[in-house]
């Protein structure tokens, strides 16, 4: 009897598991990373609400008058009152007007991406989207200027595209503890791994004198 030896199965060495993510080969660009687009669940909540009810009550409205039932009265009061008020009315103008806002308000939230506190990461994988919270960053590199010797207090508000530092520095050069921060700050940013790092404000004051100390 002879066997036949059993084929390797094993995969190749470097070869990725299944379900893990291949990082992107140097030679190639990475992916643009854009902005995540928020859910607007509450919006959308309210817009199917309305409609859905909008629409409930004129098929219900429709169906009765099939069954040779009389209308609803609020649909002759809005067909006498759109065949007898002007356009130029108050009445109609408002509604106009509210129903363009809505409309506009709708479009706006359709074509912006929202999710504001999300800043987008660099994609170092082609299947992988991350993006790190704006307050998350802002306490990052709040602790970091807080290492800096000589710095006392330190304020950091992280936007879109800039990073707003005001630090106080109750001794050292003022000049050497912004040179530091600076330099800390870049360092930090550039650890964060966002997609478009954004620029650096930094100011360093000394500590408000109390009142009531001599000078």
């Amino acid at each position: 009897m002879t066997t036949t030896p059993r084929p390797d199965t094993d995969p190749p060495e470097g070869t990725p598991e299944p379900g893990d993510t291949a990082p992107l080969p140097d030679d190639v660009p990475a992916p643009p990373a854009r902005r995540f687009w928020a859910v607007r669940r509450i919006p959308a909540a309210l817009l199917a609400a309305v409609v859905l009810g909008g629409a409930g009550l004129l098929l219900y409205d429709v169906a009765a008058v099939r069954a040779d039932r009389s209308a609803m009265s609020w649909r002759h009061e809005v067909a006498d009152a759109l065949a007898t008020r002007p356009l130029d009315d108050t009445v109609i103008v408002a509604g106009a007007a509210v129903a363009v806002l809505l409309g506009v308000w709708l479009l706006v939230l359709a074509a912006t991406p929202g999710l504001r506190d999300v800043l987008p990461m660099r994609r170092e994988h082609t299947d992988v989207r991350a993006g790190l919270d704006r307050e998350a960053a802002a306490f990052t590199l709040r602790d970091r200027v807080m290492e800096v010797s000589g710095v006392q207090s330190v304020r950091v508000r992280v936007g879109r595209s800039k990073v707003g530092v005001r630090a106080v520095s109750h001794f050292r050069a003022l000049d050497e503890v912004r040179a530091d921060v600076e330099t800390v700050l870049a360092t930090g940013v550039d650890e964060l791994g966002l997609a478009r790092p954004p620029a650096l404000t930094v100011r360093v004051t000394r500590p408000a004198r109390k009142e009531g100390k001599a000078a």
